[in-house]
């Protein structure tokens, strides 16, 4: 009898002790999962940007100074604790959003979509459209607006774009006597400001990454028309072709290629290249059929997503859409009808068609770097409360201001860019604190703000000698890179200027059809007096 009630106190004990070790656990477990920073939602909350921002500015170097603004946000949330700020950083932080299914969506597009790019070319697609166009083509003029034609019409990602466009109409160009300057501006000039305003892009599904709240894609198709640098530009490269007006530098280039020389300077690295034909039987379809292909499946894809094929109207479906999911299966499936065409025709062996996956990955690196960093300084900065922060800071003492930011945030977004090189890093500082100061009191200055902080980030990583879309655009023109920067930078800073001023006009209105009207007529002005104190290069 002792023995049976000495055994049910024992059990009885150890039932309280497991219930007791249970309730600190959890206990430990909710106090974990409520920790609060002590610098939380207050000025050491924007330290991690800031840190990045003029590391950035100093070093132009994007990388480190984006992984240095990480560690100091990982070391902020700690209070400095070793242990914390490592478990931070990696857990929370790189492999947190590396385990997001959005963020990887975005790395398979862009994957996929540089292996096309790889198929297209080594298809012979590329050298197949440049001998059609050389056939149909008959001026100057011609040339450089066929070029600009196929830029925009190639606006799913700006790497496509450079890799494809210059070797393509190169020999058209040539053959007309437009420079290597003036072709390596109208690649540039094609690349980023056409994929920043197309919703269909690898760019338009990087920034709704960056867009706080599940409407991201439909915030990016209402920012387009306030997205006045990419317009303008476009405005203005085209306005120049048909008026046959140069300005800077670049006139130089432009008068010296109508004697012949396609260079002006001693440095023509390319000069005496050859141009190599393909050795495949690649026609004009090997090229056309799979951009075709790509569009058409990113579409559907997107729609599918959006849940219009159960019964959703194709507008909401495109706003409601994941742009992440929906490009990876567009992307996917434009990939399989390329090599599925490329067999049908016997142009390429399935072996080489499963080589140029790996050596897409390959070409992806950087971006894919750049984007892993970024997102993971965006999660530092949550968890901090810059967000908070920001927009209690502007709430109460900003009002009479706010008006003015968005040219504001156009300005600090070129610089930033310029400085670093790279427009996503961009998106990633600067986008998530445009929200938070926005969001909650005037969502349309937020479109415009965004727009603002896209059209900035564009502008400088256009301007920016060490971008890489710069540098492809050099290398798909085959011109030496200082000469296509010395002649852009003109043409990049006048686009600038209008764009800042209609900035200031829009954050007014808050109306896109007065704001890109008046953008735009302010362009035609610009062009005008091009006109009547330029120069006209002709050569037909």
């Amino acid at each position: 009898m002792y023995q049976a009630k000495k055994k049910a106190l024992f059990t009885m004990a150890a039932a309280l002790m497991l219930t007791l070790a249970w309730a600190v656990t959890a206990l430990a477990s909710e106090g974990e999962a409520e920790y609060v920073p002590a610098v939380y939602s207050t000025f050491w909350a924007l330290v991690p940007p800031i840190v990045a921002i003029g590391l950035a500015l100093i070093t132009k170097e994007v990388y480190s100074s984006l992984f240095v603004g990480i560690l100091m946000g990982g070391l902020l949330y700690s209070g400095f604790h070793f242990e914390s700020t490592i478990t931070h950083i990696f857990e929370d932080g790189i492999i947190g959003v590396l385990s997001d299914s959005y963020n990887v969506g975005i790395l398979v597009f862009l994957v996929i979509l540089d292996a096309m790019v790889s198929l297209m070319n080594k298809a012979g697609g590329s050298a197949a459209f440049g001998q059609f166009a050389a056939e149909k083509i008959h001026s100057r003029v011609g040339a450089q607006l066929a070029t600009i034609l196929l830029g925009v019409l190639i606006f799913i990602d700006d790497y496509f774009n450079c890799l494809t466009v210059g070797s393509v109409m190169r020999p058209v160009t040539d053959k007309f006597k437009v420079s290597r300057a003036k072709l390596s501006y109208l690649i540039d000039a094609t690349a980023a400001p056409v994929c920043i305003i197309a919703p269909i892009s690898s760019w338009a599904a990087a920034v709704t990454g960056f867009v706080e709240g599940e409407d991201g894609f439909s915030i990016f198709v209402r920012a387009i028309p306030y997205n006045f640098y990419a317009i303008l530009t476009i405005v203005m490269m085209v306005g120049m072709v048909l008026m046959k007006i140069e300005f800077g530098s670049m006139k130089t280039h432009e008068l010296n290629a109508v004697k012949g020389d396609l260079f002006t300077t001693p440095g023509r690295p390319y000069g005496n290249a050859r141009e190599e034909t393909s050795e495949t039987k690649g026609k004009v379809m090997d090229l056309l059929i799979p951009i075709v292909s790509l569009i058409v499946c990113c579409v559907i894809g997107m729609l599918y997503t959006g849940g219009f094929f159960s019964g959703t109207d194709f507008v909401t479906a495109f706003s409601q859409s994941d742009a992440s999911l929906g490009l990876t299966f567009g992307s996917f499936f434009g990939l399989v009808i390329t090599i599925a065409l490329y067999q049908l025709r016997r142009i390429l062996s399935f072996a080489d068609c499963m080589a140029c996956i790996p050596e897409g990955f390959k070409a992806m690196v950087p971006a894919i770097l750049i984007l892993t960093f970024a997102w993971t300084l965006k999660a530092m900065t949550d968890s901090l409360g810059a967000d908070v922060y920001v927009a209690g800071v502007v709430e109460a003492s900003a009002q009479g201001f706010l008006n003015f930011l968005p040219a504001i945030i156009f300005v600090v977004g070129c610089l930033l860019a310029f400085a670093t090189g790279t427009s996503w890093g961009t998106f990633g500082i600067l986008i998530p604190i445009v929200v938070a100061v926005f969001e909650n009191s005037n969502p349309q200055l937020m479109i415009i703000s965004i727009s603002a902080c896209m059209a900035g980030a564009v502008c400088g990583d256009h301007c920016s000698p060490i971008s890489d879309t710069t540098i492809m655009a050099s290398a798909g023109a085959q011109c030496e890179h200082v000469n296509h920067v010395m002649t852009q930078l003109p043409y990049a800073v006048t686009a600038a200027a209008v764009s800042f001023v209609s900035y200031i006009i829009a954050g007014f209105v808050q109306t896109p059809w007065i704001a890109l009207p008046a953008a735009v007529a302010l362009m035609a002005g610009v062009l005008t007096v091009m006109k009547i104190f330029g120069e006209s290069v002709t050569g037909e």
